[in-house]
């Protein structure tokens, strides 16, 4: 055989905008929405200088996400800071994948010329708030104006791996409050080797915020670890694999230690339509400590070039050291992308998962359902509008321990969005959100109104 060339090439595409995810990227909020990267790997072999291509899809699904642990999900009260895509430039991609219909990126928080490496970036954003009905502590609402500060720099180590380091200076008018400095860090990249594709993340995080669950502000520590891998078996299936340690630690909650693993076949029936089962297991060190099980199956179907389906499955088995009864949870994670118009986007999502409570001897199982319109506007801005509702259900996981009130949780949003100067951005947003429950002192509803802006260098 004369000369054999290959040339291994990777796109990475985001299901969903705004969640945190953990294999070559790190994004913010892992609260509000699913998310999901998929990895196109295309292997080219030239013989005689003629191309002879086998394309073959590599979905790597994380277990933050699809294998629905139960790490705490805190839903925060106040809107959040926009933060910047620490993706490493060698994974950056401008357009859709084949399975993707919606672009991976909001320009909000892309760094320009995003090809240079071996340079730092710096990026601020400021945001002022001011939202009615927010708990400081249960049965206490307050009026309060928040404003924040987040000064931070993304250093490009290499084409494949960023670190970004983020304090945010957050400030309230209410006095019930307490001001706060916020710190995150975040480490992120990944390697090739043959046909196998190799993530790394780790992430340190502290935030002081109202939350829901809690009707109070909590302040916690949370370190993330994720590992990864990925690799094509032939043209029409392959394997991830992916290893998480979750660490949480809330100030006057119960702390929550977790180690996991998810690991997925596909099978790619025909183009466009892929379906997977998948395995995991975990051990939760908390009160009590807990050991589960995961069974999955997943499709993901791209029906036309302007509507995708991704829909993933299953059930968690639960096991408790307190003597309480075992747990069967359904999971589910399901989004519909729809694009009528070049920039038009739409989406549907619900999910069910089972997760470790701030409270001891609780499970607590949320289903959320949500629909997002993203529109662009005169070239220029970007509108954007949300609902979501969840349900909150807490579940003893100890004998002789009465469950927690259930929290029915509505929330919606818009927001209209713009860049300028090419590397500075603006955006005004109101937010609607109103918890019922019949646990003393956990209810509140909340308006808020605010606008911020970015620089990035």
């Amino acid at each position: 055989m004369d000369r054999i060339r290959r040339v291994n090439q990777i796109k990475w595409q985001v299901w969903q905008k705004g969640w945190i995810i953990l294999i070559f990227f790190d994004a913010v909020d892992p609260l509000s929405r699913a998310t999901l990267m998929k990895l196109i790997f295309r292997t080219e072999i030239v013989l005689d200088g003629k191309i002879r291509r086998t394309r073959r899809l590599v979905q790597t699904t994380l277990m933050s996400l699809f294998a629905m642990s139960l790490v705490t999900q805190a839903q925060q009260v106040v809107a959040p800071l926009p933060s910047v895509s620490v993706t490493p430039p060698a994974m950056q991609e401008a357009v859709p994948g084949e399975m993707q219909v919606f672009s991976p990126e909001n320009p909000q928080t892309v760094f320009p010329d995003e090809g240079r490496t071996g340079v730092l970036r710096p990026h601020v954003f400021y945001q002022f708030t001011y939202g009615t009905g927010i708990l400081s502590n249960t049965n206490q609402h307050n009026d309060t104006i928040v404003q924040s500060v987040a000064p931070g720099v993304l250093f490009v180590l290499s084409p494949r791996w960023t670190l970004d380091y983020t304090p945010t200076f957050t400030f309230y008018s209410e006095k019930n409050f307490k001001d706060n400095v916020g710190q995150s860090v975040a480490l992120t990249g990944g390697a090739i080797y043959e046909e196998w594709v190799f993530g790394l993340s780790q992430k340190f995080n502290y935030s002081s915020s109202p939350e829901v669950q809690t009707g109070t502000q909590v302040s916690q520590d949370t370190y993330a670890t994720a590992l990864t891998a990925s690799c094509p078996l032939n043209s029409k299936m392959s394997v991830d694999l992916g290893v998480d340690q979750d660490l949480n630690f809330p100030s006057d909650f119960q702390r929550s230690l977790e180690w996991s693993t998810t690991d997925w076949l596909n099978y790619e029936l025909w183009p466009r339509l892929v379906i997977g089962v998948g395995a995991g297991a975990g051990y939760v060190d908390t009160t009590p400590n807990t050991i589960f099980e995961q069974l999955q199956g997943r499709v993901k179907w791209r029906a036309s070039d302007k509507t995708s389906f991704q829909i993933d499955g299953g059930a968690q088995f639960s096991q408790f050291t307190g003597g309480g009864s075992s747990l069967v949870n359904p999971l589910l994670v399901a989004t519909i992308q729809y694009q009528p118009f070049e920039h038009t986007q739409i989406s549907l999502n619900a999910s069910e998962t089972a997760n470790t409570s701030y409270y001891q001897n609780q499970v607590n199982v949320v289903t959320a359902i949500g629909a997002t319109l993203s529109q662009r506007l005169l070239g220029k801005f970007y509108l954007n509008a949300g609902g979501n509702y969840s349900w909150n259900h807490y579940t003893s996981a100890a004998s002789g321990v009465s469950a927690r009130s259930s929290q029915d949780y509505y929330s919606m949003n818009v927001s209209l969005s713009t860049t300028f100067f090419k590397r500075a951005s603006a955006s005004v947003f109101y937010s609607y959100s109103d918890n019922t429950t019949t646990q003393s002192g956990f209810a509140f509803t909340s308006s808020q109104i605010g606008f911020n802006i970015g620089y990035k260098y």
